[in-house]
């Protein structure tokens, strides 16, 4: 137990004087001329401090716990809880005894048990908080605050915006006294409230026709080679490679689902690179027609049968390919001395200009010089003579010619000898067959 005691007074008499006077802890009552007790619980502001109680005793007064009896004998010792000796003999003052209740501090009552309790301002509505506050019970008092979401600003409770805080990662609206945390699209709001998860959307359902890449806070769709995406990004449509170029294939380029594939035409095989074209040669193979008088000719994409040469009055056969007129013949006064027969082959729009054929004497006789021209067979003037040197001279195709066509000239070497006043002249029969396609 603590106690806390005050100095303990007696009344005593002065001698030789008139006038009684008292001790600490005693007043002088005028009309008896006692000393009476000064009640010090009541005199003095707050006697006691913290949870000790004021009790008055004759010339002073003690602090003693709550919890502790209440003491009010005269002759308790202010400096122990227990009894003093008697007093020293001599003549004892009779003052009188004064017992007053027990009072407790501000913020306490009595309670049933005669014991100072705590009184709950904020469940008796006796605080003083505003409206917009909330109270909270004190030992002894109250305290007034805001709740949750609240902030104490002059006697008023504002709202307090969390978003401006940045309480949410993403998207945040505040609401009063609180705040709620929302994710952008393509994420997902974790179990915290507050922080957002990428949300995997090829996991699920796959969004796109093909194949689903996801991104942070997204996902991306691609499709497969030979499929172009559409525009709206999901779906994906067969792509057209043969509308890019025209010179993926040879010869024609046909599209199918994701991919392309190039063919050739009757006469050709597809070569190991899928897209160039080979000539069959269906004279070689004997993949051909002809009779047995006839001579298989291949030409490219196809082949042609070629007759005997016959040679026409009043030409005489020499060999199987030349014909010529005996100059003693009247009716060759005015023909060609020889007629060689030839064939070639080309391919349809062979670039210009372009070397062809050559064309030479094969004897070259003193004093004499040699012409060449195209008899016949150039009405659309896509060919012309060269003369590549005296005896000689080249075929050129100027314009390009399109196939399939079989062109026939008739190209003539003139000679001319002035020692023996001489002309003459000697033709070559060239056929040309020009093929469909330029391969």
């Amino acid at each position: 137990r603590i106690l806390t005691a005050f100095t303990l007074a007696v009344c005593l008499s002065s001698p030789g004087k008139a006038q009684q006077q008292c001790t600490n802890g005693f007043d002088l009552d005028r009309a008896s001329g006692q000393c009476l007790d000064i009640d010090e619980c009541r005199t003095i502001p707050e006697a006691c401090r913290g949870d000790m109680v004021c009790v008055n005793q004759n010339g002073g007064y003690l602090c003693v716990p709550r919890t502790n009896p209440v003491y009010r004998s005269p002759y308790l010792s202010p400096y122990s809880n227990v009894y003093p000796p008697p007093p020293a003999p001599g003549p004892v003052p009779n003052y009188p005894t004064v017992t007053r209740p027990l009072m407790c501090r501000f913020g306490f009552q009595l309670d049933e048990n005669n014991q100072c309790a705590d009184v709950d301002e904020c469940a008796s509505d006796s605080h003083q908080c505003n409206p917009t506050q909330i109270c909270i019970n004190t030992e002894g008092g109250y305290t007034c605050s805001c709740t949750e979401g609240y902030w104490l600003l002059e006697g008023q409770c504002l709202d307090i915006d969390e978003c401006r805080y940045g309480y949410c990662q993403q998207l945040c609206a505040n609401v009063p006294g609180s705040y709620s945390c929302t994710c952008n699209p393509g994420f997902t709001l974790n179990d915290d409230g507050r922080s957002c998860q990428d949300v995997n959307e090829c996991t699920n359902e796959n969004p796109c026709t093909q194949t689903c890449v996801n991104t942070y806070g997204s996902f991306l769709c691609r499709c497969e080679p030979g499929y172009e995406l559409e525009a709206d990004g999901v779906n994906c449509s067969d792509m057209d490679e043969c509308s890019f170029s025209e010179f993926l294939c040879q010869h024609e380029c046909v599209n199918g689902p994701g991919s392309y594939y190039c063919t050739c035409p009757s006469g050709y095989n597809l070569l190991d690179d899928s897209r160039s074209c080979q000539d069959i040669n269906e004279c070689e193979i004997r993949n051909f027609t002809c009779t047995s008088q006839q001579t298989c000719f291949n030409i490219p994409g196809e082949y042609k049968c070629l007759d005997p040469v016959r040679c026409e009055e009043p030409y005489l056969q020499i060999n199987e390919n030349r014909c010529m007129c005996p100059a003693e013949n009247p009716g060759c006064r005015d023909q060609p001395f020889t007629i060689l027969y030839r064939v070639m082959d080309m391919v349809s729009g062979r670039s210009v200009p372009s070397d062809i054929f050559q064309m030479q004497a094969t004897t070259r006789y003193p004093g004499a010089y040699y012409i060449f021209q195209i008899k016949s067979g150039n009405e659309g003037r896509e060919f012309y003579m060269r003369q590549t040197g005296p005896i000689s001279a080249t075929l050129v195709m100027t314009r390009p010619v399109k196939g399939p066509r079989t062109i026939e000239l008739d190209l003539e070497m003139i000679t001319v000898n002035t020692v023996i006043n001489f002309r003459g002249s000697s033709v070559i029969r060239l056929r040309i067959f020009v093929s469909q396609y330029s391969f």
